[in-house]
């Protein structure tokens, strides 16, 4: 019965796929006069009927059928050429109706009906695809081309191999943070067109510290050599950035070494604390001074390639530890580890038999990795923004340390 129904079904999908696109083209073409429309709603209904049947067909029909429906557009588009609007969207479009409703038939109806809902979201994406082009100058799309280097044709080249003393360099993943730093700054610079300048500041704070808050406090530090009017904004996105680490640590620890979480939660709780109060105070600081943060290069090597180069740097410090230490100083070797990547350590942790370390002491050593992670991101800014405000942001962060240090203390003391 089904394989009965199959093409009727098919060519549905292919009509369906027709009458989407066509939907879309005669509300954009609603206001032209008659006759002046290479193609509306029941055309493009038929030229998916017509690529239905073409993939039913033999292939010598359907490529008759293909150059059929081409010829007729290309002459609807020579014929509205000569008026007062010029576009081959329409045109183009039918094509690629067409094409749809030949894959619903020879393929699948569910890749035809994916291929239309594509070209309509496309197609009625015009007002803000126009709007975003308007607003782009030259910088920005060699920002673009930058970001398109380093990440679809640099990275798929280098090896994900270990080289290097105690195999501590993976030039793969060490790309990845220039991509992801790249992408970042990107991003950053995409919200704050659009939200505001200092409003985006703290979302990209946000959002981009799910991800990685060492390439966030990276690409902040930076920017207040570049950006001294929003120093005070770009404080607050860097202790903004540690509270949602000292968050994210503690759900991963939730997930994945439950037993680790209570210690781990005490022992951070004075630190988020903090960071927020710090956090709170950079930004009503900046609301008095009325100055927004200024829209930099949106793509820069410079603070990327800085980040892979301190990635690499404590990545073979933490193979140094374990190969000195081995297992009796896995305490030790965790904590190193959190200095480029307290996930590693969480994940390292969740790795071990539950009787290699006891509950207390693993919500200790989780502690004691977000204190190196801290103290690292702390230094990283005062190095890079040396003489530009570093050592003012990062105060959030060696404050924030410290409290979790003498938390820490007390609870080992305590235990």
């Amino acid at each position: 019965m089904f394989d009965i129904a199959h093409p009727y079904l098919s060519l549905i999908a292919s009509i369906a796929v027709g009458l989407l696109v066509g939907m879309e083209r005669g509300w954009t073409q609603r206001d032209f006069g008659k006759g002046r429309r290479v193609a509306g709603f029941r055309t493009f209904g038929l030229i998916g009927l017509l690529g239905g049947l073409g993939g039913l067909a033999p292939d010598i029909v359907a490529a008759a059928l293909g150059l059929g429906v081409s010829a007729v557009l290309t002459v609807g588009y020579a014929r509205s050429a000569d008026q007062d609007h010029l576009s081959a969207t329409t045109t183009f479009a039918g094509l690629l109706t067409f094409g749809a409703g030949f894959c619903a038939t020879r393929i699948s109806p569910a890749l035809g009906l994916a291929t239309g809902a594509a070209i309509f979201a496309i197609l009625s994406a015009r007002q803000s695809m126009h709007a975003l082009l308007r607003g782009v100058d030259e910088s920005e799309i060699e920002g673009v081309s930058r970001f398109l280097l380093v990440a679809l044709i640099i990275l798929p080249l280098l090896p994900d191999t270990a080289y290097g003393p105690y195999d501590a360099w993976n030039p793969r993943k060490i790309w990845l943070v220039v991509v992801f730093v790249m992408g970042l700054s990107f991003a950053g610079y995409a919200i704050s067109r659009r939200f505001g300048r200092d409003r985006g500041v703290l979302l990209v704070a946000l959002t981009g510290s799910i991800v990685s808050s060492t390439a966030v406090t990276a690409d902040y530090a930076r920017r207040l050599r570049d950006e001294p009017d929003g120093r005070g904004m770009l404080s607050a996105g860097i202790a903004v950035a540690s509270i949602v680490m000292f968050v994210r640590v503690q759900l991963v620890a939730l997930a994945l070494v439950p037993r680790a979480l209570p210690t781990l939660a005490l022992t951070m709780a004075p630190a988020t604390l903090v960071a927020v109060a710090f956090a709170l105070t950079a930004w009503r600081a900046h609301g008095k001074g009325g100055n927004g943060v200024a829209i930099a290069n949106p793509l820069g090597f410079t603070p990327a390639l800085m980040l892979a180069a301190l990635v690499a740097g404590l990545s073979l410090a933490a193979r140094w530890a374990l190969e000195h230490f081995g297992q009796e100083g896995m305490a030790v070797v965790l904590t190193l580890t959190g200095i480029s990547d307290v996930d590693a350590a969480v994940m390292t942790m969740a790795g071990l038999p539950p009787h290699a370390i006891d509950d207390q002491t693993a919500g200790f050593v989780l502690g004691g990795a977000v204190l190196a992670n801290t103290l690292a991101k702390g230094v990283m800014t005062v190095v890079i923004g040396a003489g530009h405000g570093g050592l003012r942001a990062a105060i959030p962060l060696f404050a924030a340390l410290a409290a979790a240090a003498a938390s820490l203390a007390v609870w080992i003391a305590i235990a």
